[in-house]
């Protein structure tokens, strides 16, 4: 049985966890996800580890593959690149799709190709970069799943640089907001594109697609995506009084509606949300049964912080338990991982989950405390009949 220093501490009840009627905050979207950005906390999850079609949310991978480059000192934001015939062909004006409106054979550096990438979505940019850095479109897909596993990102396999419809092409929204989280930490001086509102290319301008940087303060990244396979989706992160949070949604059935959600789940992200720490104790908070073992029972206690987010009043409702194979056999060391605690809360796809260790040892018993140990189980069971 769990003790209340814990449950207290997390203002956690050991309740059933409630009905799907009964959630906190839902959202029309496909799939979504909300990150806290310091602590990489998955605060709300819908459908949020599946993989889904990210459309031209792919760009920030893409963008991610050349800063790469760039750091590794293969290619420079100076250099320019020839536009191909397949760029303009496949991504130009006469597609229909987003473009940033290359013509063929000019040269523009890949930093002008980077933003085109990113404040005007141009798949033609996108073809221009990895033929360049790859030599191919191809070759640079491998690049991109290649990097992405390298950073953990598991769910994710490219077939193109822009996101364009493609059998396999994929990534999950938590693995998406992940990348977001690195692209700000690790290449915050390339991270400024994403806030930049419009670019003018060949004497055309055009807007930034994000529509969190019009409509609310803080907003600063970072990609559209639309594909009528997959609907309207936003990978979005936005920071106020110096806490940033980051959002994924996919799958709404228009911009307005991807405006308006995108906003409304922002704004809630940062008033409805908590993040809850409990630090180790000395103090066991729960006994389990021990078998074979001078003692009947040992106690058990966090190895480390358990820090756990989610919605402000789901924490009230979550439902704790404690999981081990059990009883546990001696001996056992102090310190020696026993049991696992787990957290259930409402508005995450995956319970939150913490080690427990052993706050004493427990010797094996010897022959007669084994012999003491039968006869009183024999002993028990003649008096049960």
């Amino acid at each position: 049985m769990l003790r209340p220093n814990l449950l207290a501490a997390l203002s956690v009840l050991a309740a059933a966890a409630l009905p799907a009627s009964a959630q906190y905050i839902d959202t029309e979207a496909e799939y979504a996800v909300i990150m806290d950005y310091e602590t990489g906390d998955i605060l709300f999850s819908k459908r949020g580890s599946e993989a889904m079609i990210p459309a031209s949310m792919t760009k920030i991978m893409t963008a991610h593959v050349v800063y790469d480059a760039i750091e590794r000192g293969e290619i420079s934001l100076d250099d320019e690149l020839v536009v191909s015939e397949r760029a303009w062909r496949e991504g130009g004006w006469a597609t229909g799709g987003s473009t940033m409106g290359l013509k063929i054979g000019e040269t523009p550096t890949v930093e002008e190709l980077l933003r085109g990438v990113i404040v005007l979505s141009g798949n033609d940019a996108c073809i221009v970069l990895a033929e360049g850095l790859a030599g191919s479109e191809e070759a640079f897909a491998d690049r991109m799943t290649d990097l992405a596993h390298e950073l953990g990102l598991d769910s994710a396999n490219f077939e193109n640089a822009s996101g364009l419809p493609a059998d396999g092409h994929v990534i999950s929204a938590a693995d998406l907001a992940k990348l977001a989280a690195l692209e700000i930490r690790k290449y915050p001086q390339y991270y400024k594109y994403y806030s930049e509102l419009e670019m003018s290319w060949n004497g055309i301008t055009q807007g930034n697609r994000n529509p969190l940087l019009y409509s609310m303060d803080g907003a600063d990244g970072l990609k559209t995506g639309h594909l009528e396979v997959s609907g309207y989706g936003l990978t979005a992160s936005a920071e106020r009084d110096g806490q940033r949070m980051i959002m994924v949604l996919n799958g709404l059935p228009s911009s307005q509606a991807r405006a308006e959600e995108s906003e409304r789940l922002m704004r809630l992200a940062f008033t409805a949300f908590d993040t809850r720490t409990v630090e180790p104790s000395e103090e066991a908070f729960a006994e389990l049964p021990v078998w074979n073992g001078e003692a009947s029972t040992v106690g058990v206690r966090l190895e480390q912080p358990l820090r756990v987010a989610g919605h402000k009043r789901a924490f009230d409702e979550a439902s704790t338990e404690i999981v081990y194979d059990g009883p546990l056999s001696a001996p056992i060391e102090e310190g020696q991982q026993v049991a696992t605690l787990v957290i259930t809360m409402e508005g995450r796809d995956e319970p939150v989950t913490a080690p427990l260790i052993a706050t004493s040892s427990v010797e094996k018993l010897g022959f007669m405390g084994k012999a003491v140990a039968g006869l009183s189980l024999k002993m028990g069971a003649g008096g049960d009949q």
